[in-house]
């Protein structure tokens, strides 16, 4: 691909879709770099966005689609992802006629390649729009069907349709390909609930109140990042799931509590906000990396909770290095994990994932919570939380956790909606197609 500026939605979507398909970029950052570097209005910026997700998000289907127009063809991979783009468009985004579409995919491959290229692109495009497209209906198999229809590995098909049966996992399946919301979590250290409603609305954000999280706020319309009430810490943004696993630690605000892998930060603040330096609470923050570490400081001081915020770069196996036994009243460990529950929110990552993965995943997230364990006050609760909805990681490391630790006994997961509080066990977990928030995982492990 020729290296163009192009200032259109599509160039800045095309260049995007080409660094994550690629050369692996993480999506949500590759976009805000193009869009910031680009001269687009704010309408092209949400239509790039929409372009770059809608084709991560249907990757498998566009393909399956795509395969018989490019078959025995040699294909340059940027010329792909267009011809992905432009199906997407014509299939998903229905306020643009087919002739734009081909007509503005036609001129990037112009733009970008040489008349070969612009020759092929229109002759593929054109060949689309006469024959249309095959259906996956036509697929046999059930697995291979739903993993074309949901865009999804089939490996991930077959292991959520054994683990939560043919129904829910139709019902994950589809959820998982919906557009993400944008929540906030009000900072209650700086504000109340109601206040930071009045704020938004008046800096022209509208919003409505979370059916999932006390704090949370859900973004109708309006741009939160560039508001006041954002830049002075009064709301930050956070998923309605993620906000649950501090909500149900009940943090009391004399607590010394742990954050074992706690970067970016969203948490810690979270269990800061509900601390008084006065009463002597605190939270030690701990992540690997140092550059995390500026993360959660940077977080903390924007939040206003600084003062109660312990940021310490170290490896959560490595606890015993730092801090004598029975040093916390509480301690989140909110692992390492496969992130299954926010595919609708990062679309590639179910791509590059395997089963082993997840396999091994259980293996560190099952050392972190063995080298806390002794940390933890007799009395005091271990929350271990995942974004994930795989069970090896969820259930499967607290039953293995459990087992090697005659001392903790497991207790019902509290949140303050009283979410799913008819179920039968004590674990939580929040399915993406539950309340339209995030996947999420969340259990309390008493130390008797």
């Amino acid at each position: 691909m020729k290296n163009k500026q192009i200032n259109t939605a599509r160039g800045a979507a095309l260049k995007t879709l080409d660094q994550v398909l690629q050369k692996g970029a993480y999506s949500n950052l590759q976009l805000n770099q193009v869009l910031k570097n680009s001269q687009l209005s704010a309408v092209d910026k949400r239509l790039a966005t929409n372009l770059v997700y809608g084709v991560l998000q249907h990757k498998l289907t566009l393909e399956y689609w795509l395969a018989p127009f490019i078959k025995g063809k040699k294909t340059e991979s940027w010329v792909k992802t267009l011809l992905l783009m432009s199906i997407y468009q014509h299939q998903y985004l229905d306020r643009i006629p087919d002739w734009a579409v081909t007509n503005e995919s036609i001129e990037l491959a112009k733009t970008l390649g040489n008349p070969g290229t612009r020759r092929f692109v229109t002759g593929v495009l054109h060949a689309i729009l006469r024959q249309g497209l095959r259906s996956a209906s036509d697929i046999q198999d059930p697995i291979e069907r739903r993993s074309v229809e949901f865009s999804l590995p089939k490996w991930l098909v077959e292991e959520l349709t054994k683990q939560y049966g043919q129904r829910t996992a139709d019902e994950i399946f589809a959820a998982i390909n919906e557009p993400a919301r944008v929540s906030l979590r009000v900072n209650l250290a700086k504000t109340t609930i109601s206040q930071a409603i009045n704020v938004l609305k008046e800096q022209g954000v509208e919003i409505e109140k979370s059916q999932v999280a006390r704090d949370g706020l859900v973004v109708k319309s309006g741009d939160v990042i560039n508001t006041q009430a954002f830049l002075d810490g009064l709301v930050t943004i956070q998923d309605e799931s993620a906000m649950l696993a501090v909500e149900s630690m009940q943090v009391e605000s004399s607590d010394q509590v742990l954050d074992a892998c706690a970067a970016p930060g969203g948490k810690t603040v979270q269990i800061a906000a509900a601390l008084d330096v006065k009463s002597g609470g605190s939270v030690t923050a701990l992540d690997i990396h140092p550059h995390k570490i500026k993360l959660i400081e940077k977080n903390a001081q924007r939040l206003g909770v600084a003062d109660r915020v312990h940021a310490c770069q170290l490896d959560a196996r490595k606890v015993d290095e730092k801090f004598a036994d029975e040093s916390f009243d509480k301690i989140l460990v909110d692992a390492p994990c496969s992130g299954i529950g926010l595919l609708r929110r990062k679309p590639e990552i179910r791509y590059d994932k395997k089963l082993s993965d997840s396999l091994q995943l259980h293996e560190i997230q099952l050392a972190i919570l063995n080298a806390v364990a002794p940390k933890v006050k007799k009395g005091g609760i271990i929350t271990y939380s995942t974004c994930t909805i795989l069970q090896q990681e969820n259930d499967g490391t607290v039953q293995a956790f459990l087992a090697a630790h005659p001392d903790f006994k497991l207790l019902k997961t509290q949140t303050a909606r009283a979410l799913k509080n008819a179920r039968t066990g004590a674990t939580l977990t929040i399915l993406p197609s539950d309340y339209g928030s995030d996947g999420f995982f969340i259990s309390s492990l008493q130390r008797l």
